[in-house]
């Protein structure tokens, strides 16, 4: 017969979360330590952090449009777009985001991320080979461990590496990844020339306009409508509702077949409940918006080569991005806190956001920032990055 442990032995076991007090300590040391931050509902501090580049987070005619669809389709969509949770909100925002950004067909998820997971998992596989940037969004990176394909990483914006993984592979079919503005330095992918090398080789081209719709292209209507690919047939397009349009959920944009094959084959799609009405229709107020002042995304641009002008940057930023590398992540905390201090918040992006060595404060620009706040950006600015640089 077996004898029942002690209760003494069983208290004397490790508990199976302690070595999570050493992952912290270790984290603390080396300054990657992160905590959240809760702000009021309406900001005493001058926003150079968040991604609501067009201002239309808190424009009235888009909170009037999450207002409006929250009387009438209720607080949330009640199923999986399969069941329950489709309407003829989704449908209808899905119809004109596509026309705005020259797609075929869009299909909105409840995020970004979801966005990204659903489209290259359920267009990948095991029988293909994903060719992605070393820098794309996190979503993308778990994306490509879920997909069941081999992954080849490529250096960043590198045409040439991704040229070689797509000839030497063994693998029928192909997707290659990339954002078209990454978050983390505001660069530009180059996506006439991978769009070329891709369809020399037969492969899918992925990306993720996240960073670049509303801010890039005639209008706002992203990089890819810039350089003349929009509704590409071997291009799919994924992006947020919750960056320039102001909102929460995410879309893929691309051929019709795209759109029917994902409400069959994507699990983030088939299986989560459908985006809330009141986030579409505060999305599709944001869009109508944007169709009637196209001048947002201009304004976007300008103010941020200003804020690149303030902070030494040599390079005027092609995106709402400016990034300020200043190299280890404590350095480039305390000038985060000191900016904060003196009422302007901006973003610290540290390892493993990015590289090791580049810890940097990430500044975003919106189009709503008016000449004062400029200048009071530029006076915090200039002290604080004087004596981040010594």
């Amino acid at each position: 017969m077996t004898r029942p442990r002690s209760s003494h032995a069983v208290s004397a076991m490790p508990s199976p979360l302690a070595w999570l007090g050493e992952v912290e300590a270790q984290r603390r040391d080396a300054g990657l330590r992160r905590s959240l931050r809760t702000r009021p509902p309406v900001g005493v501090d001058l926003d150079l952090a968040s991604n609501d580049y067009l201002g239309l987070s808190t424009h009235p005619a888009v909170i009037e449009g999450g207002v409006e669809a929250l009387r009438t389709w209720g607080a949330g969509s009640t199923g999986s777009r399969l069941v329950t949770g489709n309407t003829e909100l989704h449908e209808g925002f899905e119809s004109d985001l596509a026309d705005f950004v020259g797609a075929e067909s869009a299909l909105v998820f409840s995020s970004g991320y979801t966005a990204n997971l659903g489209a290259v998992v359920a267009l990948s596989g095991p029988g293909a080979v994903v060719v992605s940037d070393a820098y794309t969004h996190a979503s993308l990176v778990d994306a490509c461990r879920l997909s069941r394909s081999r992954v080849v990483v490529t250096p960043h914006r590198d045409v040439d590496a991704i040229d070689v993984a797509l000839r030497d592979r063994t693998e029928e079919r192909a997707v290659v990844l990339t954002d078209s503005v990454f978050s983390a330095d505001g660069a530009m992918a180059p996506l006439r020339a991978m769009h070329d090398v891709c369809r020399r080789h037969g492969a899918l081209l992925i990306v993720d306009e996240a960073h670049g719709l509303g801010v890039r292209g005639t209008g706002g209507r992203g990089l890819l409508h810039e350089v003349g690919l929009a509704g590409a047939s071997d291009v799919v397009v994924t992006t947020t509702l919750s960056k320039a349009l102001g909102s929460q959920g995410g879309v893929v944009l691309g051929p019709a077949a795209v759109r029917a094959h994902l409400i069959d084959a994507a699990r983030p799609f088939i299986f989560d409940t459908g985006l809330a009405p009141a986030a579409v229709g505060a999305a599709w107020a944001a869009l109508t918006v944007l169709r009637a002042e196209p001048w947002r995304a201009d304004d976007v641009l300008r103010h941020a080569a200003a804020l690149a002008g303030v902070c030494g940057v040599a390079e005027v930023p092609g995106s709402a991005v400016v990034s300020v590398i200043l190299g280890e992540p404590d350095v480039a905390f305390a000038a985060a806190a000191a900016c904060l201090d003196r009422g302007v918040r901006v973003g610290c992006f540290r390892p493993p956001t990015v590289p090791v060595g580049t810890s940097r404060l990430r500044l975003t620009a919106r189009a709503s920032l008016d000449a004062d706040e400029l200048a009071l950006a530029g006076r915090v600015l200039t002290e604080v990055l004087a004596d981040a640089r010594g």
